[in-house]
């Protein structure tokens, strides 16, 4: 096998975070995609949101961003996301998107599209700690804010993928 085909082979990290400033209020999200030495980082935000919607539109942009099917670890530090994806949403869908005391579930809209774009890849979920000086968690929180201050000069979302 060739060094090319080792690293189209090989697994992928990818690190995400968002942030808000207020709940709802401003928000942004950041994400670093790293393959062998490689990395790219994206990062964006969205003037009326919450916290929950950042963390989730951190991981599907950085889905999004990939041109092929991949095995990855996908690490982040919120529970909502890593616990939506890998338990809760099983029964959300066999319920009909309700929660288990019958309610809507909560942005549906990002977790429909999350489903959408994971089941074409591999992916293996990590929640790490955040603020606890993980070095990538902490970039990402970097990128997030700078997402929530290019929201608040603009007003209008943006992103820089």
């Amino acid at each position: 096998m060739s060094q090319a085909e080792q690293a189209h082979h090989q697994p992928i990290e990818i690190f995400t975070d968002g942030a808000c400033s207020g709940n709802p209020g401003p928000g942004g999200w950041g994400a670093i995609l790293r393959a062998g030495g490689t990395e790219k980082e994206l990062w964006g935000g969205e003037p009326a949101t919450t916290n929950n919607r950042m963390e989730m539109l951190a991981v599907i942009r950085a889905l999004q961003s990939l041109k092929r099917p991949v095995q990855a670890r996908v690490y982040t530090d919120s529970q909502y996301v890593q616990k939506g994806i890998s338990e809760w949403i099983k029964g959300w869908k066999a319920r009909g998107w309700k929660t288990a005391s019958k309610e809507p579930v909560k942005n549906e809209d990002l977790w429909r599209q999350l489903d959408e774009l994971t089941a074409h890849h591999k992916l293996e979920w990590k929640w790490v700690r955040g603020h606890s000086g993980h070095v990538e968690n902490e970039r990402c929180d970097a990128l997030a804010r700078q997402g929530v201050e290019a929201v608040r000069k603009s007003g209008r979302a943006v992103a820089n993928d």
